[in-house]
């Protein structure tokens, strides 16, 4: 009965957690849109640090099988949470691409309080799903920040075809969304340059 008790809470955390981050993330956009001052210099430099965020998630999503197993390999080998890393290094290099301090923070501000209550979320969602597995993996691998250096055992260990990127898995989770997403952003910031030059704002 407690166990019961205490998915249902886990699961209602998530949601809550999760819904609301989509809610407030379009207003957001909209706030740093109109804060945001971009010039060519900031787009090109955000843009670069964007690649590298979309690379990372891409290589993250091309590992994960939802609801089906544990991800441990690839990206998750060195941190428990790429897809999360990927997005903000995105968000920092839109902050950059954005050049104001006041866009930044209220970039800054939404991603440390939603995206650290969603991680929390699910993986207590994880753990409640795979137990003791779970409790090994993080023991081993950082919540976050990535590990630079593989562990001795994992390096001697033989690598089987699930543990490889698949282009079939990345396209499953329709990871191709943060990369039109990230175009249309830049592309946005592109044409806030064009309307301050052109009407002063």
């Amino acid at each position: 009965m407690a166990d019961d008790a205490r998915s249902l809470q886990i699961k209602q955390s998530r949601k809550f957690w999760m819904r609301w981050r989509v809610r407030l993330g379009y207003p957001v956009a909209i706030v740093f849109l109109l804060f945001a001052r971009p010039i060519p210099r900031s787009i090109l430099f955000g843009g670069i640090v964007v690649a590298f965020g979309l690379l990372i998630r891409a290589a993250a999503a091309g590992h994960l099988r939802k609801d089906e197993q544990l991800a441990a390999t690839g990206p998750y080998s060195a941190t428990r949470n790429p897809l999360y890393l990927g997005s903000a290094i995105l968000a920092a290099g839109f902050i950059i691409a954005g050049y104001s301090w006041w866009a930044g923070l209220i970039v800054g501000l939404y991603f440390v309080v939603f995206y650290t209550a969603v991680i929390r979320a699910e993986e207590a969602d994880l753990r409640k799903r795979f137990g003791a597995a779970f409790d090994a993996y993080a023991a081993r691998v950082p919540v976050f920040l990535p590990r630079i250096r593989a562990r001795a055992d994992e390096v001697s260990k033989v690598k089987s075809p699930e543990d490889s990127f698949s282009w079939p898995q990345y396209r499953r989770n329709r990871e191709y969304q943060a990369l039109v997403g990230a175009l249309a952003g830049l592309g946005l910031m592109w044409l806030r340059m064009w309307v301050r030059a052109r009407y002063g704002y």
